[in-house]
């Protein structure tokens, strides 16, 4: 497993132990599906105002998000080589983590996870466009974060 980490945002210092357990997320994430884990990931940090550009610009939605997914394990690039393969791109704003961490009365590491989680399953596939798939969705990050005692305080 690689990981590209790419902090592009100054409001909001990462502990090295973040950077620990989301590696520990998105490894127990592809065990848990029964994938291997030899792909590259990248995960970056930003700010509202860069999330609500990349929103704008992706999905055509006019307004800042916590975290957005950019799965690669599509037939869209099925042509495309790699040396390994790219699971895709997570994008994170930190910013918005934290407001929603006090929102939700946990912590802010909590909710990191919790938006690097949901976005792995993104990536692999999943989605949240019906009530069954999002039943579905919440029951696997939840085995998951708990399997990892990532849990709201």
């Amino acid at each position: 497993m690689r990981y590209i980490f790419d902090d592009r945002q100054d409001k909001i210092d990462i502990k090295d132990e973040l950077y620990e357990k989301i590696e520990d997320i998105v490894e127990e994430v592809l065990d848990y599906e029964g994938y291997s884990d030899d792909y590259d990931i990248s995960i970056s940090f930003v700010d509202n105002k860069e999330i609500h550009e990349l929103n704008k610009q992706f999905r055509g939605v006019d307004r800042a998000t916590d975290v957005l997914s950019f799965p690669m394990l599509s037939d869209e690039f099925e042509d495309v080589e790699y040396e390994e393969m790219s699971l895709g791109d997570i994008v994170v704003s930190l910013e918005r983590a934290l407001e929603q961490s006090i929102e939700y009365g946990h912590s802010f590491e909590r909710e990191v996870c919790f938006l690097v989680c949901h976005s792995m399953f993104h990536l692999l596939g999943y989605d949240h466009d019906t009530d069954e798939n999002t039943r579905e969705m919440r029951e696997k990050e939840e085995a998951v974060l708990t399997k990892l005692n990532i849990t709201r305080d």
